[in-house]
């Protein structure tokens, strides 16, 4: 696992990228291609794991419900 400092500036990159809706993202001399902005929030919410596993805290998990009639 990487120090806390990496998992950051990685958690970084891929938020700034997804912002700009670029879907490739470079980080310690690597690049990574994602097919689409599903799999980078899936890659952001496994780095918000890990930065949370080194600070010793726990991720609160939040479902949302949301539904219509009639589409």
């Amino acid at each position: 696992m990487a120090d806390l400092a990496t998992l950051k500036l990685r958690r970084e990159s891929l938020s700034g990228q997804r912002a700009s809706g670029v879907a490739r993202v470079s980080y310690d001399g690597k690049t990574v291609d994602y097919r689409s902005v599903a799999e980078i929030d899936r890659a952001i919410e496994a780095l918000d794991r890990e930065i949370a596993a080194a600070e010793g805290r726990r991720m609160v998990r939040q479902v949302r419900v949301t539904a219509t009639k009639g589409l």
